[in-house]
């Protein structure tokens, strides 16, 4: 029997992989049952992982187990049922301070991270002195790395026209953005062939067996 689910579970990878793979021709019925099969599987499985694994050994097990040292979970739980009021038209109202406390708070976080990471290391690895005992490939980064900040930061400096000595600095600076921009999509593109290379994998090795793994 395990094997016969085991068989199955391949078989149905490959049908709705071919499924997925069909909307390279175009839009059609076997894509989008696919795409809502996935989408319903997906949401199904987060559901009942936030409920084992977040609710449970968060939420519902401290405060079954010591219910006067654990009442500030409460705050939370109550913030939680009250964005689920958004599901009744006249209670729709509550869901909007959980959801402005949970925006709010979360801009806080990833301000502080991003200036700390963006703005800050950024500022210190270009007053970094490149020619400290450095090899010529490191001094030659952080020349790049100084010119491109400043060139780039000049770019977006809209309050003067872009000509002469400035206009050629600000040109400078959009060949850098376009590097930057054009590793960032390579990056991308190899993700997303990987995802097939995986796709390819299992249908010429677990489906078919022409390869191995």
């Amino acid at each position: 029997m395990e094997q016969f689910f085991t068989h199955l579970g391949i078989w149905l990878g490959a049908i709705f992989t071919f499924a997925i793979f069909s909307f390279l021709y175009k839009d059609n019925p076997f894509y989008k049952i696919a795409e809502q099969i996935f989408v319903g599987l997906s949401a199904g499985y987060w559901f009942v992982y936030t409920i084992y694994f977040i609710l449970i050994p968060n939420l519902f097990d401290p405060l079954i187990n010591d219910i006067g040292a654990n009442w500030l979970k409460f705050i939370p739980a109550i913030l939680g049922i009250m964005m689920l009021m958004r599901i009744i038209p006249k209670t729709e109202w509550m869901s909007r301070f959980p959801i402005a406390l949970v925006i709010g708070t979360t801009s806080g976080i990833f301000f502080l991270k991003y200036l700390k990471s963006d703005v800050i290391n950024q500022l210190t690895a270009t007053m970094m002195n490149p020619f400290n005992g450095a090899d010529w490939v490191t001094i030659v980064g952080q020349i790049l790395l100084i010119i491109g900040t400043l060139t780039g930061v000049i770019y977006f400096y809209f309050s003067k026209r872009h000509e002469g000595a400035f206009g050629v600095t600000a040109k400078i600076g959009i060949y850098f953005l376009m590097v930057s921009f054009g590793a960032a999509f390579g990056y991308t593109a190899m993700a997303r062939i990987s995802l097939l290379i995986g796709r390819l994998q299992f249908l010429l090795g677990d489906w078919l067996g022409i390869i191995a793994h």
